[in-house]
């Protein structure tokens, strides 16, 4: 019994890995970090195997939450820096806006993010997205537009800072 789980999971590792870690790599820009993140995912997956009926779905789900927490952690240390070298004493009004896309998926509520970055960064279908965080395809597809909504009024207000 052992052994054909131990076989599952090595099959399961071989056939998911490589595409975990691209997917990973897209949103971080950063191979060693991806790696670290796919990594983690597939280190959380082990400690449940045998509870988790979506392999693949759990994966994704989780890290998107660990790209979530870099995401995170690179804005704590971003700000600490602009702190430490007083950028805001330099400019004491708010800064615009950052136009990166991704910054602003990072901003949206977990809500819809985690549909924008599975649909979108992972390029899996509606129906899957909606089977993996237990929504119904609709509520997907209404989620998928407002997020839309919420980045294209934010790419626009940050490109109208620019201008």
């Amino acid at each position: 019994m052992k052994r054909s789980r131990d076989k599952a999971a090595s099959e399961l590792f071989a056939a998911l890995y490589p595409r975990l870690a691209g997917w990973c790599r897209r949103l971080v820009d950063d191979d060693e970090t991806a790696h670290e993140i796919a990594s983690e995912a597939f280190t959380r997956l082990w400690a449940r195997w045998t509870k988790v009926e979506e392999p693949r779905g759990f994966l994704y789900v989780t890290a998107a939450n660990l790209v979530r927490d870099h995401w995170r952690k690179l804005e704590r240390e971003r700000r600490a820096v602009r702190r430490a070298t007083h950028e805001v004493a330099v400019r004491p009004h708010a800064e615009p806006a950052d136009p990166s896309v991704r910054l602003l998926v990072q901003s949206l509520p977990e809500r819809l993010r985690v549909p924008i970055l599975l649909h979108y960064y992972a390029d899996m279908p509606i129906r899957e997205v909606s089977a993996l965080t237990g929504r119904k395809e609709g509520t997907v597809k209404a989620d998928l537009h407002a997020a839309r909504e919420l980045l294209r009024v934010h790419l626009r207000r940050s490109l109208d800072h620019t201008l």
